[in-house]
């Protein structure tokens, strides 16, 4: 399971983030001074990927804007000799890593958005990752690069797992799992959005996956699902009835940035990891709470 493609389905229209999301793709959204994309980006690297899918609508200029060239920018850095920034400008993509654009005409659901890129991927191993999911483990191994390691180590797919309140299944396509194995579990059936009282657990299947190209296969056969879409989450179940397919519990913790009250709690969590500002951050929060 040598991942080398990493798929970032990014044409969602990001209602939930509205106003700010109409002229801004939610993935652009700043986390202190890297968009969301920038994160999920050096994630999938750190894990070896080294070209890197976005599946765009039509719409979304904004992402291939930060991940191309600014030569007059670069240029205006480099003379007045801010070598810091230049490095930063320069670095939103590594050397030896390249970006492939390719445009989801319709709102069909994830599954549909992973078919998209069906394509550039081809046939090996890949990785999915959901930007506005933000998973921070602090100072270890990014999440991407564990699951990848685990993929390695059992030999199947790999989907990315917490649990989450039962009264919040619905939100989730939810798993139900074997006796673990370390960190990760072999998945038995996977449910797309369960009412509370209907669900297997409350293991909620969360913005990483490393997948089978055979996984594709199943796309292309399966029926609309929950909300009329084309559900990745049915897509996989498929495919554990023919290959294992595991649950890896990551370490670090995840921030919903699809809403409006994740946003501001990773940005409170990365502003006291800045040492410029951090003690006037949490000086500002004290204030505010009146502590």
């Amino acid at each position: 399971m040598k991942v080398r493609k990493a798929v970032f389905p990014v044409a969602g229209l990001g209602t939930r983030l509205l106003p700010a999301s109409k002229a801004l793709p939610k993935e652009m959204l700043p986390i202190i001074d890297r968009p969301l994309i920038q994160y999920a980006v050096d994630e999938a690297v750190a894990a070896g990927c080294d070209t890197l899918v976005f599946v765009v609508n039509r719409h979304k200029h904004a992402i291939a804007d930060h991940f191309d060239r600014a030569h007059e920018l670069e240029q205006r850095l480099e003379r007045s000799g801010r070598k810091e920034l230049l490095a930063l400008v320069r670095g939103v993509l590594p050397a030896g890593v390249r970006t492939v654009f390719v445009t989801q005409s319709e709102a069909l659901g994830l599954g549909h958005a992973v078919l998209c890129a069906e394509h550039a991927v081809g046939d090996e191993p890949f990785a999915v990752l959901l930007p506005d999911d933000l998973i921070w483990n602090r100072g270890g191994a990014p999440a991407l690069a564990q699951m990848v390691a685990e993929s390695e180590r059992l030999g199947g797919s790999m989907v990315a797992v917490e649990d989450v309140p039962r009264e919040h299944t619905s939100r989730y396509g939810i798993a139900s799992v074997d006796a673990p194995d370390g960190r990760s579990a072999r998945i038995r059936a996977l449910v797309e959005k369960p009412m509370p009282a209907n669900a297997p657990s409350t293991l909620a299947v969360v913005g990483r996956y490393v997948l089978h190209p055979r996984v594709f296969r199943f796309l292309h056969s399966l029926p609309p699902g929950a909300g009329g879409e084309i559900q990745l989450t049915d897509a996989i179940d498929a495919l554990l009835n023919v290959e294992p397919v595991y649950a890896c519990r990551f370490e670090g913790e995840r921030f919903d940035c699809g809403n409006k009250l994740g946003v501001v709690e990773a940005t409170m969590a990365f502003a006291l990891e800045q040492p410029d500002i951090a003690g006037a951050v949490a000086a500002r929060m004290r204030r505010l709470l009146g502590a």
